[in-house]
C-alpha cells in the first residue's frame, strides 16, 4: 500500500543532493509503485552539468508533462535534422512553469541551475530505444558531451 508523500522544500533539497552525488548528475523519485504502473508520476532532479541526449518517444501513448517546482531549465525542441525549432525557459514561479511534449517530438532539457520538476507520463517504463535517440547528438558518456551541452546552454544566455 502506498504512503502519503508530501512534496516539500526538504524533499526537493534532498533530491538535488542525491542528484549531485549521482554519476549522471540527476535523480528521480517515483511515486508510482512499479515500472509496470499505467501512470508514472515522479520528481526529477537535474544538476547543471547533467546531459539529456535529445530524444523522442515513438509510442503514441508516451506523451510527457513536466512542471518545474524549483530551479530553472531550458527545453529545446528539434526538427529531424537537429535544428532547434523551439526553445523555452521553464522556471518555478514564473509565467512559464511547464510543458506538455507529444509523442515523436525530438526534445532535450538543459538545467540552467539545480532544478526539480514533476513529471507525468504513461507507463509501463520503456527505456528510450536507440532509434529514438538523436543520431546527430553525442551519446551520453561521449567525449564531446561537454561541448554539446554548453552549446545547448548558450541558447539560453
Amino acid at each position: 500500500m502506498s504512503q502519503v508523500a508530501f512534496i516539500d522544500q526538504n524533499l526537493l533539497a534532498d533530491l538535488l543532493d542525491e542528484a549531485a552525488q549521482s554519476p549522471r548528475r540527476r535523480k528521480n523519485r517515483n511515486f508510482h509503485a512499479s515500472d509496470d504502473a499505467v501512470c508514472h508520476r515522479l520528481l526529477n532532479a537535474l544538476q547543471p552539468d547533467t546531459y539529456v541526449q535529445p530524444h523522442c518517444h515513438f509510442s503514441v501513448d508516451k506523451e510527457e508533462t513536466m512542471v518545474v517546482l524549483s530551479g530553472r531549465m531550458g527545453v529545446l525542441i528539434f526538427n529531424r535534422d537537429g535544428i532547434v525549432i523551439q526553445q523555452q525557459v521553464l522556471a518555478a514561479g514564473t509565467d512559464c512553469i511547464g510543458i506538455n511534449i507529444p509523442p515523436r517530438v525530438m526534445h532535450s532539457l538543459v538545467a540552467l541551475e539545480p532544478t526539480v520538476f514533476f513529471e507525468v507520463k504513461a507507463g509501463p517504463y520503456v527505456p528510450v530505444a536507440e532509434n529514438e535517440r538523436a543520431a546527430w547528438a553525442p551519446s551520453e558518456g561521449d567525449e564531446s558531451v561537454a561541448i554539446y551541452r554548453e552549446w545547448m546552454r548558450s541558447l539560453f544566455d
